[in-house]
């Protein structure tokens, strides 16, 4: 028996792939806490974008998310087990924009994915 890539446990980071240049820019982090199949129950922070100060801003409450990981609208990225949710926030650095929670971790994001 094979297991799957994603674990309950895991720390994810999850883009939404917008699908007009007008749609909501929509960014998910958080620990899986359940999955059946290809759907994960995550719970984290969601980060949107917000275009009159042109960065991404932290929702401030906890919630928990279902994601269809097998989803073609969905850039998942799997970060470090050990990532703190709770100081995870966007800078530019180098003029590039990453997501970091001020310790180790550090992802670049563009708009076409993030890589490591």
């Amino acid at each position: 028996m094979t297991q799957g890539a994603i674990a309950v446990g895991d720390r994810i980071h999850i883009i939404t792939r917008r699908l007009f240049a007008e749609d909501l820019r929509r960014h998910f982090a958080g620990e899986v806490t359940a999955i059946a199949g290809d759907l994960a129950e995550v719970r984290g922070y969601a980060f949107v974008f917000n275009a009159g100060t042109n960065e991404y801003r932290k929702r401030p409450e906890l919630r928990t998310r279902l994601f269809s990981l097998g989803h073609a609208g969905y850039i998942v990225t799997k970060m470090p087990r050990d990532v703190s949710l709770e100081d995870m926030q966007y800078r530019t650095v180098d003029k590039r924009l990453v997501v970091t929670d001020g310790r180790e971790f550090t992802l670049d994001i563009n708009e076409f994915g993030a890589w490591n």
